[in-house]
């Protein structure tokens, strides 16, 4: 693939991992890490994604109702997710036959399917002190070993009761601290330095467009339609990863 071909199909990927981001709250490491990978190698694409995740993540925090309250519940699992991420260091590079990703995807689809049979999952307040910094650490070393930060943290957030734009808003605060922990990580292990951040921050600009277009859909879709797409995006992940990772 020459230079011209590779930044096109770079775009293409942000663009459409941006909006699938703006209408469902996520996806962005999922989609781009798995379509990058076609082209380069996982630590390579998650380094790629660092500029445009810190950016859209950001946004995402940024345009919630209750940044303060919300950050203050997760913190738990907020820390946990730095420890894990960090204790799994290098995993990302080591990963060659690609079965992390594999189970990713199968838990994803799982995941999914429970959500749109309707089952409601619920995770009493009580229990947040104590199982928030367990699935935040399970979260960091997933992150670590895929690139991909959502598994347990979506379904545990999922489960915590938020509305629409609440939950909206805690996965952006949660992928946003994955982000900074991975790149750490990534930092140690030598794959991400100023030229690949240079990359990575021109990767901003579709991801934004794309990210753009998906907010304006999700503010006009209801709360019960918006659940739908939520569960159908996280299957059509799922189900991509585990394509990804067989073939």
């Amino acid at each position: 693939m020459d230079s011209t071909t590779l930044i096109l199909f770079i775009a293409a990927t942000f663009l459409l991992a941006g909006f699938v981001k703006g209408v469902i709250g996520l996806g962005l490491p999922t989609i781009a890490v798995g379509i990058l990978g076609v082209v380069m190698a996982p630590a390579q694409a998650a380094a790629l994604l660092v500029v445009p995740n810190l950016i859209t993540n950001g946004w995402q925090i940024a345009t919630g109702p209750g940044l303060k309250a919300i950050a203050l519940r997760l913190w738990p699992m907020l820390a946990g997710i730095c420890l894990g991420t960090w204790a799994g260091a290098g995993l990302l590079q080591q990963q060659k036959d690609g079965s992390a990703t594999l189970w990713l995807g199968v838990a994803l689809v799982l995941y999914a399917l429970v959500g749109l049979k309707a089952a409601k999952l619920r995770v009493p307040a009580k229990a947040e002190s104590w199982l928030g910094p367990i699935i935040g650490i399970t979260t960091g070393i997933a992150t670590a070993a895929t690139g991909v930060f959502v598994l347990p943290a979506v379904p545990y957030l999922q489960a915590l009761g938020f509305d629409k734009d609440e939950l909206v808003q805690a996965l952006g605060i949660s992928f946003i601290v994955s982000t900074l922990a991975l790149s750490i990580g990534l930092i140690g292990a030598g794959a991400l330095d100023i030229g690949v951040a240079q990359n990575s921050l021109l990767a901003l600009l579709p991801a934004l467009a794309g990210m753009s277009v998906g907010q304006f859909i999700r503010q006009r879709i209801s709360a019960a339609t918006f659940k739908m797409c939520f569960f159908a995006g996280l299957l059509l992940l799922g189900g991509y990863l585990v394509v990804r990772a067989l073939g």
